[in-house]
């Protein structure tokens, strides 16, 4: 196709295509100023086909992007909270030699050139690539695995294509369209968001940094249509909303990722009257690719939806034969969207490939009328005495325990059962007698950790999913509930 800044500027170039506070800029003004950066990066002399980016979701940073991509250049993400180890190790994987930092990046990196956005050389005019072809792998992002080093994710013009597509299918369009980028950009739910912006013709609303009343009032007086969240965003949203507020009328869409959320929350969202779309999807598939429809979150309480158009959806067993509803499997899939794979490895893809199908190391089911719940990570399943416990559907029976403000749930060894669960949490006036009571009203015996430790730190990923290992590792180190 051609190439998609180009052709947008030209179909609306007085179209607003991006905010930031005060700052406005219309496609055609993107246009002309990615063309100026990519002048300025090509200015560089790194002749490497992949460039590393650290920032966040600035305007300044939008446009190295854009700028990037008219030099036809593969970006590679970097997320700016992982410690300079880790940093360096994904550099050093993808073979980058020029890394492009925000300017507030302070942290010295291993790489032959690291320069900030401001410090850019001049440069000259360059001829923007003709065209973005449907192979071309315009983006890396690295994802961490729970027993190995992370992996790069490569992601196509195809792939963002075929995903802008069933968005656009799921949610619908309309000339009014305004989508609201607070998750971060080097993570796919933010990426993706620029992507559809240049395809539907859509304004991108960037916003650097989470405050749930500054959002409140972006979304209460600004036209914004959409926004992409994780449930601990939308419970602060929701607590930060004034009783009877609701957003402008424009207003069409939360669309919900990271798992599925309660059903207070649900209730609350709707005194609210705001809609919530629950989703599931994975870096693999360029976001989301299941969807649940806001008319059926109360009828379907914890499922994720059904595929999008342009994806398939089957549950396996172990040996990779479809089960029957109902029935707990591995969640496969086979869409236009799969990535073709990680970088510098091939093998791992294809180690999860069945006639193309992938497996997503996901377990869930589904139900009669063909809803996905998502049941948890094949490595997060707790086996104990035979039976298989799911850390997400503990800790969803917990979410309205007074005083619980947080719970991530692990296995850990036992003599006796194999493995129990275990819980770390965070709140007020809490006891392990009074979350046992609480636990035992609505869960199974085993299910209900057996011991409850208290979190001296959150972890949790950029995008705000929890890094379960990371609490797993350090639980000899916490102090347990009495």
């Amino acid at each position: 196709m051609e190439n998609w800044l180009v052709k947008r500027a030209r179909l609306t170039p007085n179209r607003v295509a991006v905010s930031a506070g005060q700052q406005h800029l219309t496609f055609q003004e993107v246009a002309q100023t990615a063309q100026k950066i990519a002048g300025q990066i090509a200015a560089l002399g790194d002749d490497n086909s992949r460039v590393a980016v650290i920032m966040t979701n600035s305007l300044q940073g939008y446009l190295v992007i854009m700028g990037l991509q008219q030099l036809g250049k593969t970006i590679v993400f970097i997320n700016r909270r992982l410690s300079v180890a880790e940093i360096n190790y994904q550099l050093a994987d993808a073979g980058v030699s020029l890394l492009l930092t925000d300017d507030a990046y302070t942290a010295e990196l291993a790489v032959a050139q690291q320069v900030k956005f401001s410090q850019l050389p001049a440069g000259k005019p360059v001829t923007p690539v003709a065209e973005y072809l449907d192979e071309f792998v315009t983006s890396v992002m690295y994802t961490s695995g729970t027993t190995r080093q992370p992996k790069g994710v490569m992601q196509t013009y195809y792939n963002h294509w075929m995903s802008a597509m069933g968005s656009a299918l799921n949610l619908g369009l309309t000339s009014q369209d305004a989508w609201l980028a607070v998750v971060p950009i080097f993570h796919i739910s933010g990426f993706a968001i620029l992507m559809r912006s240049l395809i539907y013709g859509m304004r991108v609303v960037l916003v650097e940094k989470f405050d749930p009343h500054h959002i409140n009032d972006l979304l209460i007086h600004d036209t914004i249509t959409t926004m992409s969240a994780v449930p601990v965003m939308l419970k602060q949203l929701l607590a930060d909303l004034p009783a009877g507020v609701t957003y402008n009328p424009h207003f069409r869409t939360l669309l919900l990722g990271g798992g599925p959320t309660d059903a207070a929350t649900l209730q609350q969202a709707a005194a609210h009257q705001l809609p919530i779309i629950q989703s599931y999807g994975m870096t693999e598939t360029a976001s989301q690719v299941v969807a649940l429809d806001a008319a059926d979150a109360q009828v379907k309480l914890g499922s994720v939806g059904k595929p999008l158009f342009p994806v398939s959806l089957s549950i396996r067993d172990a040996t990779g034969k479809p089960v029957a509803p109902g029935t707990s499997g591995a969640v496969w899939l086979k869409s236009p969207t799969l990535t073709p794979g990680y970088l510098n490895q091939p093998e791992l893809l294809a180690k999860n490939m069945q006639a193309g199908w992938f497996n997503t190391e996901d377990f869930g089911y589904l139900d009669a009328d063909g809803f996905l719940y998502i049941q948890g990570r094949e490595g997060d399943m707790i086996s104990s005495g035979g039976e298989n416990i799911f850390p997400d559907e503990v800790e969803a029976a917990y979410a309205t325990m007074p005083g619980l403000q947080k719970m991530v749930v692990v296995g850990v060894p036992d003599e006796k059962w194999g493995a129990v669960p275990v819980a770390v949490v965070m709140g007020t006036d809490l006891s392990a007698a009074a979350m046992r009571r609480f636990g035992r009203e609505q869960l199974a015996h085993y299910k209900v950790p057996q011991r409850f430790y208290q979190a001296n730190t959150w972890h949790v990923t950029a995008s705000g999913k929890v890094q379960r290992r990371l609490f797993a590792a350090e639980l000899e180190t916490l102090t347990a509930l009495q």
